[in-house]
């Protein structure tokens, strides 16, 4: 590690008031991949279509394809309405090769979690979007990893919380948007 550049995380956490979902994914990809100035900001990245599937059966609700990027007031609107928030579970990593893949990433710092989840008081479910995440957040709690589409509930400072485990929203990731989108409908359908 000693020859590679530590990169900090470029964001704050997004939460809005009395977030009851938090979302979390690994580390964003390399500036040079970003489209806005926001999480999930690889245009290639298919999270924010997703969300258009689910809340407007769209997926190219919150795209905006002329200039190649996605409609960040609108994605933050969204999220603020729904009470959703979003972070990663790692705040410094280590790029090992030069990509925004999960398993070239080394973490030097994970998220205090503790002190995250402190935060958002009204928290009960939360959502990994990766094997890292899942990984990473498993760890801290020393809780079994759900498999791809389930939940495994677990209790944190007598708050009941349910973690959920997505499919990547990655392209890399073999699964059609779709069927991912489906994943996401049921969560929320659970969670109403």
């Amino acid at each position: 590690m000693d020859d590679l550049t530590i990169e900090r995380h470029p964001l704050e956490p997004f939460l809005p008031e009395g977030t009851q979902l938090l979302m979390l994914g690994s580390f964003p990809p390399a500036r040079k991949r970003w489209c806005m100035d926001f999480f999930y900001p690889n245009f290639t990245n298919d999270m924010w279509r997703i969300w258009g599937l689910l809340l407007h059966e769209d997926k190219d609700h919150f795209v905006d394809k002329e200039h190649k990027t996605f409609r960040q007031a609108d994605i933050m609107a969204m999220l603020n309405e729904k009470r959703i928030g979003i972070y990663d579970t790692a705040t410094a990593v280590c790029r090992t090769r030069n990509t925004a893949a999960d398993k070239d990433l080394q973490v030097v710092e994970p998220t205090d979690m503790d002190a995250l989840l402190e935060r958002i008081p009204q928290c009960r479910a939360i959502v990994t979007t990766g094997e890292k995440a899942t990984g990473l957040l498993c760890e801290h709690f020393g809780i079994r990893s759900p498999k791809v589409g389930s939940h495994t509930d677990f209790t944190i400072a007598d708050r009941p919380v349910r973690l959920y485990r997505m499919p990547s929203s990655s392209r890399a990731y073999p699964m059609k948007i779709e069927r991912k989108a489906e994943f996401y409908r049921a969560l929320l359908a659970e969670l109403e």
